[in-house]
């Protein structure tokens, strides 16, 4: 590798070629219908990377705010595929933290794999689906590393290939308007997704992977996104996948539709001087992304409502509501994984509560009546005793959280994950399917008691980094679930079914039924790492969640 080609690699890539002395001068290459790319092998890891592939045309110019369109240009000289291309354009920490550069043509994925892998390995193939509140993040996130998991299933004699991508953020991805409607461009962000999986599936054989093989993995707006794949299209999935793991998230939210997200289109026009446009979505198109982007992230009128950033129902992608769809059984019928950190109402709950009038204006300011603020109020009483996290005894303090911080995160909890999960497992269950559900209970370095086994946590046990800050200074055992938790997700990947033989390990992770709705509890603190119990946390409060708020 040439010298410079190697700077580039090693300032973009620290994660995955940190250990890498030299490689071949023969890097690996894939041929594709379009072309050939040209990735490069790690030594340390016994891997090749193809990086920053595109799967979609640049949704610039007249694809800005439109639904992807593939990719139709063929070219006859090898391409490179050593670093990884460009990030949506988002904001937030974790864009901030990202090296690659922001900008629209950013519809790219990346596939690591067993070094030596050809075609007619019919690898399984595990695609990530990163998170960030779908404003921010990207497949370049040193935590996602993919090397560390794909290793492991090498090491299990489970080989997979595995697979990240890019997909539209912030307004980029999540606006609607009845003139976008109108063009079919609702729920671009997905479609993004939808159409990087189409891709997976026509070209991950000249990889080395199988197209009849294909997990879809992703965690909190990652697991919500692939919830939305479960419900797209009303469950018509063509076999892009043949199974999902949702971590900390499910398809269950309030749609709302183009009337809801009019008003701040609108302002958009007019901040935009498009006002006097003939067709207001064709000057949005021609604004410079920077100026259009400044007013994204800008200070919006107190009198112009912005919805939650979801899927929107637009009759197409989404034809309605999540939980309408689940009951009449239009979703994707494939075997699932799915699961919650156990306080995860920590990472949602808003601080500086302090009354009860004042949990029941945060209430009511998820667009929920009076009667569901009532009846939601005497559910989550003012008892700490019965909030999360459990292991922080008492009241906090007024300032910053607030005397009513462990209410707040129990319903925040709740509300934005628990029922939802509870939910989706129950209906896959009672359709018959294979599912396996968990509760991830670990405290971590990092991270102060009144958080407790927060949202997010679970990741690096899951890719088994353990080099993250969340081991310093833990026992080995932590260690040891980073290792068990990771082979479970690698066989899931490669099997459909978690469970395998392990020298510190004796629970059987079961089925989820309707007669025994089980999750498995990962904690460290317990002899083996796991144990079972019933899912009935909080019944009452999370039925209530699901009739009667959804």
């Amino acid at each position: 590798m040439p010298s410079m080609q190697l700077k580039a690699l090693l300032a973009l890539l620290p994660f995955l070629a940190l250990a890498q002395s030299e490689t071949d001068s023969c890097e690996p290459s894939v041929d594709l219908a379009n072309g050939t790319y040209v990735g490069v092998s790690n030594e340390h890891y016994a891997q090749e990377f193809f990086l920053g592939i595109p799967y979609a045309q640049p949704p610039t110019g007249s694809l800005r705010f439109a639904s992807p369109k593939p990719l139709t240009e063929a070219f006859e000289e090898p391409r490179d595929a050593t670093a990884y291309g460009n990030s949506c354009i988002g904001y937030g920490a974790d864009t901030l933290g990202l090296d690659t550069p922001l900008s629209e043509d950013c519809l790219n994925l990346n596939v690591v794999r067993p070094e030596g892998t050809q075609p007619g390995d019919d690898l399984p193939v595990g695609i990530w689906v990163h998170g960030g509140s779908y404003v921010t993040g990207g497949s370049s996130d040193s935590r996602y590393n993919l090397s560390k998991i794909v290793d492991q299933s090498v090491q299990e004699g489970k080989p997979i290939i595995g697979v990240s991508i890019n997909y539209r953020l912030s307004y980029w991805g999540f606006l609607f308007s009845e003139e976008m409607d109108a063009a079919g461009a609702g729920n671009v962000a997905f479609k993004d997704q939808r159409l990087a999986f189409q891709w997976i599936h026509d070209n991950i054989a000249a990889f080395g992977g199988s197209a009849d093989k294909v997990t879809i993995w992703g965690e909190s707006a990652g697991a919500r996104s692939l919830g939305m794949q479960l419900i797209g299209y009303e469950g018509k999935y063509d076999n892009l996948f043949r199974s999902a793991i949702l971590e900390s998230g499910s398809p269950v939210a309030q749609f709302v539709g183009a009337e809801e997200w009019q008003p701040y289109f609108d302002y958009v026009v007019e901040k935009t001087n498009c006002s006097s446009a003939d067709d207001h979505l064709d000057c949005l198109r021609e604004v410079p992304w920077q100026a259009l982007n400044a007013i994204f992230n800008g200070t919006t009128p107190s009198d112009v409502k912005i919805p939650f950033f979801s899927a929107v129902i637009d009759g197409d992608f989404i034809t309605a509501q999540a939980t309408e769809l689940l009951a009449a059984g239009k979703f994707a019928h494939v075997p699932l994984l799915l699961g919650n950190n156990h306080d995860e109402g920590t990472a949602y709950g808003k601080q500086g509560i302090n009354t009860t009038e004042q949990f029941q204006d945060y209430v009511a300011s998820f667009s929920l009546n009076s009667s569901q603020v009532d009846e939601l109020t005497t559910l989550y009483p003012d008892d700490p005793a019965v909030g999360i996290p459990p292991s922080y005894i008492g009241r906090p303090e007024a300032y910053p959280f607030g005397l009513q911080w462990k209410r707040v995160a129990a319903f925040a909890g709740d509300f934005q994950q628990h029922a939802g999960r509870r939910l989706l497992a129950e209906t896959y269950a009672g359709a018959g399917l294979d599912v396996y559900s968990y509760i991830w209970n670990v405290y971590v370095n990092g991270i102060p008691a009144i958080r407790g086994a927060t949202h997010f946590q679970e990741v690096a046990f899951v890719f088994n980094d353990v080099s993250s800050s969340e081991f310093d200074g833990k026992p080995e055992t932590f260690v040891q679930l980073a290792d068990l938790m990771s082979k479970m997700w690698v066989h899931f990947m490669h099997d459909t079914e978690p469970n395998y033989d392990d020298a510190y390990n004796a629970t059987t992770w079961p089925k989820y039924t309707l007669d025994q709705p089980d999750n498995i509890v990962f904690d460290v603190n317990r002899t083996g790492l796991t144990y079972v119990e019933k899912d009935d946390y909080r019944k009452n409060e999370i039925a209530y969640l699901q009739t009667e708020v959804y």
